[in-house]
Parts: C-alpha cells; sequence; structure tokens
C-alpha cells in the first residue's frame, strides 16, 4: 500500500483528503472516482473561504477513502463560482452520484449543507472539476 508521504514526494504540494461527511460516503465517493464516474465535486463558498490551503487549478489532491487509505490522484482542472440554484444537469451528472439526475443531486446536496450548517437556493458554491491521475 502506498503512503501519503510517498505520494506528496511523487506530487509536491498535493493535498490529503476525504470527501463527504462520513467514512462510509468518503469510500463510496473515492470509488465512483477511480471507477471514472465522479470527475467534479463541489462546497460551499463560505466553507472554501476558511480553508487555509484554498484549492487551485493545476493542483494534485489524493483521494483517501474512509479508512484514510490513499486510493487515487486527481489533478483539479476547472474552478468556478457557482449559485446553488444555478446548478446544471451537465454538473450534476459529473458529480456521478445517485441517478446522475439534477434533481438527485439537489436533494442530497441539501441534505449535505443543511448537516453542515447552512443551506438556501441562493448559497455560493465552489464548483470544481478534475481528471483522474492515478489509481492506487
Amino acid at each position: 500500500m502506498v503512503k501519503v508521504e510517498e505520494l506528496k514526494t511523487k506530487y509536491p504540494g498535493a493535498a490529503a483528503w476525504q470527501m463527504g461527511d462520513s467514512p462510509e460516503l468518503a469510500s463510496k465517493l473515492a470509488d465512483l472516482i477511480k471507477k471514472g464516474i465522479k470527475t467534479a465535486t463541489c462546497g460551499s463558498f463560505a466553507s472554501y473561504s476558511q480553508d487555509v490551503s484554498a484549492p487551485r487549478v493545476g493542483s494534485y489532491n489524493i483521494i483517501l477513502d474512509g479508512q484514510n487509505v490513499p486510493v487515487c490522484v486527481i489533478r483539479l482542472v476547472s474552478l468556478r463560482l457557482v449559485r446553488f440554484c444555478d446548478v446544471t444537469e451537465e454538473f450534476a451528472r459529473k458529480e456521478g452520484e445517485g441517478d446522475l439526475s439534477l434533481e438527485y443531486w439537489q436533494k442530497e446536496h441539501q441534505r449535505f449543507f443543511v448537516r453542515e450548517g447552512h443551506f438556501s437556493e441562493d448559497m455560493e458554491l465552489i464548483a470544481e472539476e478534475f481528471e483522474l491521475v492515478e489509481v492506487l
């Protein structure tokens, strides 16, 4: 098994993190990325503005599963600001979750942002698109 430290040597400046808000969801999302189904993600602008290491186009990320085991490496190819209510069917499909519909995306992301502590239809999101670089 490859260790995060080894990967950070291969990909200088890479951050290692889990997607989602539970170990089960982190493993599920990491698997979708590894399979090439999930090529996008998003987060609230408010949470990004509190992050000391904000993402930038071209940066590498080591995606961890729910047990903090590295699963794959991705490279950020697009970053944009979008309101929740303006997310498109195309972006929802790129998120790769559920039935890939905008309706599913809206329902699940509303639930996620409510758990995070803030949701509104016009909240600002950072929408990220990425490419799979390496499966571990």
